[in-house]
């Protein structure tokens, strides 16, 4: 994928993490049940690299803060360190990550950003955001409890995303 393809493609999921959250906020919780800046952030990081993933999910949230409010002042600099780890995280992996099948690639490279990206973002709450009222019962109720459904979300529909996007031509097949 050429540099002008990353970058449009870039803007492109960066111009998503604006107008997703508007879509499910409109149900009730759904920023916290399905987070939806995760999903463009991470498959941003999958289709370009590491570098324009770990720029979508930092200018994402804070576009999205800018233009809508969402997310607000306090929770943006969080949302920035946890999004910014999926898309860095995200694109690493598909660099290192190298089977004969692309699909096996994308899996590994997207579990492995969610973990990477939880634990970060965990770790920033606990040492810098949050210090002294950060607990492992609230990381794990907040990072894999009730964005359950967000999770169950992004591992089916970024795999279908990929494959619908590489049998269009839009990306390669990346075999190691």
């Amino acid at each position: 994928m050429t540099v002008l393809r990353k970058s449009l493609f870039t803007a492109v999921c960066i111009a998503l993490c604006v107008v997703l959250p508007m879509a499910f906020h409109a149900i009730p919780n759904g920023g916290v049940l399905f987070s939806p800046m995760h999903l463009p952030v991470l498959l941003c990081g999958i289709l370009t690299s590491w570098p324009f993933g770990l720029l979508a999910g930092i200018a994402g949230p804070l576009l999205s803060s800018l233009f809508t409010g969402m997310p607000g002042a306090p929770m943006l600099p969080q949302m920035m360190v946890e999004l910014g780890s999926y898309g860095f995280m995200a694109g690493l992996m598909m660099a290192i990550v190298k089977t004969r099948k692309s699909m096996v690639n994308v899996v590994v490279s997207l579990i492995a950003a969610m973990l990477f990206g939880r634990v970060v973002a965990g770790c920033a709450r606990a040492f810098i955001f949050a210090r002294g009222s950060y607990s492992l019962p609230m990381w794990i109720s907040s990072y894999f409890i009730s964005c359950f459904p967000a999770i169950i979300m992004q591992l089916v529909l970024i795999p279908i995303i990929y494959a619908s996007l590489e049998r269009a031509g839009f990306i390669g097949r990346k075999m190691g």
